[in-house]
């Protein structure tokens, strides 16, 4: 059954200098709107923190950037072959990367943020949902992304200390790691031999580390958990040895209650997505099951992100 959406749809952003933060803008929503971002009760968006969602119905919300330039994103319901329901995009700053949106919901507020790269400049956005004028915002971190051909985050808002980390692979072959200070991020260092991967995406963040999941140009498909401990080194196990090279991009969603998550990729070439079940990442041990090309429409863009709660925690590993 086709679920119903109550988020906003923009329209009217201009632009956002390459060189310069932009005021906060707003665009007039038409009288019908069409729905984009999903309804914090349709993207299981928790107001208080959780360590899993509901076992059951597990939908995952995969969001990409457009070329005219906006936002917009596809609802995905996992089957043989994966349903994907698109909706209509709203306008945006043109980005180059972008990390997971986190939805927050308050009294006064329902607003995602997250961080993007335009040419080689970080941003912060906050996109608002929640008058009769959707508003994006945005802040200028800094420059010195050119490098980077992937940036994701990992969100740890469980116990204190929170923490934010923001990880990017660089064309010299290393992995960064950023952690958030402030209205900036702070560098903790990087892990060299990471050449020949291509993609990227969070599927694990506790106290003590983060896992990523990462292709590689040859097709292989590697976790590789990140311990916080300043000094300790990455610990990589190989998932799969082949079959992932088409994929410029990842998303994962945690799906149920045993460690479960959903998988997408992201084929440039013919603007579709792919979905997969995994288990509790295990090295080779887990398993894979996949679900095929997602139906419903094609995504014009050149990458997708993860959309998701603030509070909901990833424990894929």
């Amino acid at each position: 059954m086709k679920l119903k959406r109550f988020a906003l749809a923009l329209a009217g952003v201009g632009m956002l200098a390459a060189t310069a933060a932009a005021v906060p803008a707003t665009a007039a929503v038409r009288s019908d709107p069409a729905p984009a971002i999903a309804h914090p009760a349709e993207s299981n968006l928790k107001t208080t923190p959780n360590t899993k969602l509901a076992s059951g119905g597990c939908l995952q919300d995969v969001g990409f950037n457009t070329p005219t330039p906006g936002i917009n994103d596809v609802l995905i319901t996992p089957a043989k072959p994966p349903r994907g329901e698109w909706y209509a995009p709203f306008k945006f700053v043109g980005t180059r990367l972008n990390t997971t949106w986190y939805g927050v919901q308050t009294d006064a507020h329902f607003y995602y943020h997250s961080l993007f790269v335009q040419g080689g400049t970080l941003y912060r956005g906050v996109t608002y949902f929640d008058t009769e004028y959707a508003r994006p915002t945005y802040a200028r971190i800094g420059s010195g992304w050119t490098s980077f051909t992937q940036l994701v985050t990992s969100n740890y808002a469980i116990t204190s200390p929170n923490r934010s980390y923001l990880y990017g692979l660089s064309t010299n072959g290393s992995l960064y790691r950023y952690a958030a200070s402030g209205a900036t991020f702070r560098a903790l260092g990087h892990f060299a031999g990471f050449k020949g991967f291509k993609a990227m995406t969070v599927v694990a963040e506790n106290p003590y580390y983060d896992t990523l999941l990462m292709t590689t140009k040859a097709g292989a498909l590697w976790t590789v958990r990140i311990p916080t401990a300043a000094s300790t080194k990455p610990i990589l196990k190989l998932v799969r040895s082949s079959g992932f090279a088409a994929y410029e991009s990842l998303a994962a969603r945690g799906c149920g209650d045993r460690g479960g998550s959903l998988v997408t990729g992201f084929d440039n070439e013919t603007d579709s997505a792919y979905q997969y079940a995994m288990s509790k990442f295990n090295g080779s041990a887990t398993a894979v099951t996949s679900y095929g090309r997602v139906t419903g429409g094609t995504i014009p863009g050149t990458g997708i992100f993860p959309i998701t709660g603030h509070w909901n925690q990833l424990v894929g590993e």
